[in-house]
């Protein structure tokens, strides 16, 4: 039977852990609120860049970007955006799942696939399937810079560009509240039409030189 020293020795030890581990847990929230609303700041500015490439697909609808063509769909870009480290529930697996069982209807189409990945988790999972990894990124950290997701992405709009991916998607989670991550699958090359009707009652743009030119940039 343990002595009283021994006992004395165990309980600090356990406050201790407690100690640790109350600190590791006030360090995380406060990472997860700078997240929350570093996310939170940017969705306006979402809004509206999605409100000017609307006005942008209708002010010439004449010109057709190639970015706005549909083409026979023969080979497919996705574009994984996961984490680099685990811990987090199904917030990976979720979305991996979601993007396999869309990956798998273009395989049985036979659409080729070439597939760039964003964090660690994502890179693996390329790696353990019949995939066709062409770009990776790793270890963007808490505040993602855009300079170090920009070669990787570029792969995929110059090969789209270049005709050599007909549709470009991109599998992500879409954050609902601290506890709910909603796993989404979306294309977002060629663009989405936008019907005229949604525009309506908004204000109009003013776009120097030319729309046309804003769109070539």
């Amino acid at each position: 039977m343990a002595g009283a020293k021994e006992i004395r020795t165990q309980i600090k030890s356990v406050q201790n852990t407690r100690k640790i581990t109350k600190a590791m847990e006030m360090v995380a929230a406060s990472k997860m609120r700078k997240a929350q609303e570093n996310m939170e700041a940017t969705r306006p500015y979402l809004q509206k860049v999605k409100d000017v490439i609307a006005n942008l697909s209708n002010a010439h609808p004449e010109y057709r970007h190639p970015f706005m063509v549909e083409r026979p769909v023969k080979r497919v870009g996705m574009i994984l955006v996961t984490t680099d480290r685990g811990l987090c529930g199904g917030l990976n697996v979720n979305m991996f799942r979601q993007a396999l069982n869309t990956m798998k209807g273009w395989a049985d189409k036979n659409i080729e696939i070439d597939v760039c990945a964003i964090g660690s988790k994502g890179v693996a999972f390329v790696k353990r399937g019949a995939f066709n990894p062409v770009a990776e990124i790793t270890g963007l950290g808490d505040r993602p810079k855009f300079v170090k997701v920009q070669g990787a992405v570029k792969v995929m709009l110059d090969a789209f560009d270049a005709g050599n991916l007909d549709e470009i998607w991109i599998a992500r989670n879409d954050f609902v509240n601290s506890m709910t991550q909603k796993p989404l699958v979306e294309r977002i090359l060629p663009l989405m039409p936008v019907d005229l009707p949604e525009l309506q009652h908004r204000w109009d743009y003013l776009y120097e030189p030319e729309s046309k030119d804003v769109l070539d940039l």
